[in-house]
This record gives C-alpha cells, sequence and structure tokens, in this order.
C-alpha cells in the first residue's frame, strides 16, 4: 500500500534496504526517526509497516510503537493528557508480546512509557517531562551491532 507521504519515507529508509538485511527498512528507519527526536516522522514511517500487516501477529507490535511515538510527539507539543493516553495505548498493544519480540527488549520500553506516565500523573498533567536536552532513546541491538546503516 502506497500513501502520499510514500516519497518522503522512502527518502527517510532508503539507507536501510539492503538485499542481505534480515530487517525491514521501515522498522529499522523507526527507531533512527525516534532517537533523532522526529517522532511523527517514525509515527509515518512504520505507519506503511503497520497498513501492510494489518490482521497478522505483527500489527498491534507495530500499533504499540506507533503509539509510543505519537505519545512524544504530543509531548513535543505539550498535549500532556493525550500523550498520557497513548502511553497506556501503547502498553496495552505492547504488552501482548513477549520480553523479546522483533529483536527489541519491550520491557525497556514499557518501563519507560510508565515513567512518562507516573510523572505526567504525579504532576496532575501540569508538567512536561520530555526534554530536548535529554530525549528518550530506543536501543534496538540489531541495528547498532551491525552494518545495517552506512
Amino acid at each position: 500500500m502506497k500513501s502520499k507521504k510514500s516519497p518522503r519515507i522512502a527518502d527517510r529508509i532508503e539507507k536501510y534496504r539492503s538485499p542481505s538485511s534480515s530487517w525491514n527498512p521501515h522498522y529499522l528507519g523507526y527507531f533512527e526517526c525516534f532517537n533523532e527526536q522526529s517522532y511523527y516522522e517514525a509515527h509515518d514511517v512504520l505507519e506503511e509497516l503497520w497498513l501492510e500487516d494489518r490482521g497478522r501477529t505483527e500489527a498491534n507490535f507495530y500499533k504499540g510503537l506507533i503509539q509510543f511515538a505519537g505519545a512524544f510527539v504530543h509531548l513535543q507539543k505539550n498535549r500532556l493528557e493525550p500523550a498520557f493516553r497513548l502511553f497506556l495505548l501503547a502498553e496495552n498493544n505492547l504488552s501482548q508480546y513477549e520480553n523479546r519480540y522483533q529483536g527489541l527488549t519491550l520491557a525497556d520500553i514499557l518501563l519507560m512509557g510508565k515513567e512518562y506516565r507516573n510523572r505526567l500523573q504525579t504532576s496532575e498533567f501540569n508538567l512536561n517531562p520530555w526534554s530536548p536536552q535529554q530525549p528518550p532513546q530506543l536501543n534496538f541491538p540489531a541495528l547498532q551491532s551491525s552494518s545495517e546503516i552506512s
């Protein structure tokens, strides 16, 4: 399925297209975008993969990662309650999978989401726990330990 966003997304993931890679370039692009604080782009990059996989085992996994990035989009825009809700939705979707899934340790992501939710709730949605100076990072070992990035 191709969307209007496809050319922009293709540019983001081009470096991950390799016949030797076992990972989908959209999946790898998600982590790069997220770790660059490009949360909306991370959402877009993975959304194309999710749309292709709806109805399959991975669909809710991708949906959870999309929601997780979306929560940070809301934090960037200082929309604290929508961010809180997306963290909950992401947890609901990601907690359906084993801790180690698609090369990712889900416990780390779930803990990060819980910590942000707790900080939002403790401040009664008056303080934004996200800081561009200390942004969250998602560790994807397969990306870091391989030659996926040229």
